[in-house]
């Protein structure tokens, strides 16, 4: 009997879908974009009427994207509008308003055929919860992906990007990934929703990490990240995520491309921590939400829950809540040895496909003249298909 056909959410011609993006700061605004110019008729989703206004009348987001001009098929409106034709909806909003937009949704008139998409790269409060983990307990994973990879808003308009679009509904990941591509941005699929997102929650905690260490030192900057990255990986790992996600565009990608850029809210935010001003005073001076900033404190609370050995992303943590000075934040840095890597005997090339015709060959003898060749065959095609 021929396998049941996938449910599919692959997009037929350009045109023919409906995406909405709540949320129109920087990277929202950039996806909207991106999504109007790949074909999707799109509508950005503001906060207020006032915004919609200002924006529909500018078109373009002075405030969080200046001199970008709109598409003109991309449309504005408020928030309160709801989404009840949408067939993608993307949350481009702070990790910490996750839960309450998705509390909008049902109100919203959202369909139960409709992907839900987050954008963020931070964790949800109270428990530092992945946004996804959030989003699949409500809407099933079929339903559920995320976005991720190196992508500052104004180069990604404008000089491209290299993003990963992440549902474990592969049709989903790839229809997503479609539109991007036709609106001429690289995009990778992933199956590891988790792991893409993780990787970006370690990404803005280790550029804050950072830029806290960088006057004391390139080495010292470089081992806060690290640490960082190691830390979040041993629970990312426990939750089933694939290193692949950690090394590739979603991790370390996205990290250089936040460690290089002038305009890094994360990295200037952990520079203005190093010189003293209170974490409740720095979005105001980097004139944008720092989501890195309340991310910490929620990443070392689930490590700890989790029972991770994390001691610099702790201390990162009480930095940020001013209740550990610089100069032991950086001894922190400083004199922390990870535990050892775990060692793993070699394997020589193969050693897996002869093991599996080892335990399969009693098996496939009978009937067979020559047994051995044919289960070899066999077992390696199993493997690879895998």
């Amino acid at each position: 009997m021929p396998p049941a056909p996938r449910r599919s959410i692959h997009l037929p011609a350009p045109g023919t879908r409906r995406a909405v993006v709540i949320g129109a700061g920087s990277f929202g605004t950039a996806v909207a974009v991106l999504l109007a110019r790949g074909g999707l008729r799109t509508t950005l989703q503001t906060r207020t009427t006032e915004q919609a206004e200002r924006l529909v009348e500018d078109r373009e987001n002075r405030a969080y994207l200046p001199e970008v001009a709109f598409p003109r098929e991309l449309r504005v409106e408020p928030a309160s509008n709801g989404v009840a034709r949408a067939d993608y909806v993307l949350l481009g909003v702070p990790s910490s308003a996750v839960s309450e937009v998705v509390a909008t949704l049902d109100h919203g008139g959202l369909s139960e055929s409709a992907a839900v998409v987050s954008l963020a790269k931070g964790l949800v409060p109270p428990d530092g919860t992945p946004p996804t983990a959030i989003l699949i307990r409500r809407f099933g994973a079929s339903r559920v992906a995320c976005v991720g990879g190196p992508a500052h808003a104004r180069e990604t308009v404008s000089e491209g990007a290299g993003l990963v679009a992440a549902s474990t509904e592969e049709a989903l990941a790839t229809a997503l990934a479609g539109v991007f591509i036709r609106a001429g941005v690289v995009c990778e699929e992933s199956n590891d929703p988790i792991g893409v997102e993780l990787a970006g929650v370690a990404k803005n905690a280790a550029a804050l990490a950072s830029g806290a260490t960088e006057a004391q030192g390139l080495n010292a900057a470089g081992a806060a990240a690290g640490h960082i990255f190691a830390e979040m990986w041993r629970w990312a790992e426990t939750l089933g995520a694939r290193p692949e996600s950690v090394i590739g565009l979603a991790g370390t990608g996205d990290l250089v491309a936040t460690a290089l850029a002038p305009q890094s809210r994360n990295r200037r935010a952990g520079e203005l921590l190093a010189q003293g001003v209170p974490a409740s005073d720095i979005p105001a001076r980097v004139g944008q939400a720092v989501e890195s900033l309340e991310t910490v404190p929620l990443l070392a609370r689930a490590l700890d829950q989790a029972g991770v050995e994390a001691p610099v992303t702790a201390a990162l943590g009480r930095l940020i809540a001013g209740e550990l000075p610089l100069e032991e934040w950086m001894a922190v840095v400083r004199t922390t040895v990870p535990p050892p890597a775990r060692w793993r005997p070699a394997m020589r090339p193969g050693w897996w496909q002869r093991f599996r015709a080892w335990i399969q060959r009693p098996f496939s003898r009978r009937g067979r003249e020559s047994p051995d060749e044919p289960t070899t065959v066999t077992a390696t095609a199993t493997y690879r298909s895998q």
